[in-house]
């Protein structure tokens, strides 16, 4: 099942790990750099979303979700950074000192889990547990980062998911 969002009333919206300069240059960083699925630019906030969707197929890596996120988060910010100095596409190195330009960073994880559990498909996500884990790790970025699905979004993420 595909997830499919819609940004409306965004300045720009990007996946970072499509962007050349992230594969062809920062990606192999420090051994391996990671990145958020979706960074967005929308009246003067800089939105990184990680998008998981556990509604046909269970969680099998073996790192704790809010780990993930967090180095995701991490390595996103130091791509950005590098790309605002070294990106060779002008546009790359444009979204880049937008999305650091904002007035406020905001992480957001986009998780769907099975509406209906049952013992062969329980609800694989605590998602109190990581969004504990979220706020201690990305304190320093984002004090309140926000777990969502496609039926919870919040008043301020101006966007829709269909799927």
């Amino acid at each position: 099942m595909l997830l499919r969002i819609f940004f409306a009333f965004f300045s720009f919206a990007s996946g970072s790990d499509n962007w050349s300069f992230f594969r062809n240059q920062f990606q192999s960083t420090c051994g391996s750099a990671k990145a958020v699925d979706m960074i967005c630019i929308a009246n003067h906030v800089t939105w990184l979303v990680e998008i998981k969707d556990y509604r046909q197929h269970r969680r099998t890596k073996p790192m704790e979700l809010g780990n993930e996120i967090a180095i995701k988060v991490r390595d996103t910010l130091a791509g950005l950074v590098a790309a605002k100095f070294n990106a060779n596409d002008p546009q790359e190195k444009c979204f880049a000192k937008n999305a650091l330009g904002s007035q406020l960073i905001k992480v957001v994880l986009h998780l769907e889990q099975p509406e209906n559990q049952s013992r062969l498909f329980p609800k694989p996500i605590n998602l109190a547990s990581v969004k504990q884990k979220l706020k201690k790790q990305l304190k320093a970025i984002d004090t309140h980062p926000s777990i969502v699905n496609q039926h919870d979004l919040k008043v301020n993420m101006e966007w829709t998911v269909t799927g």
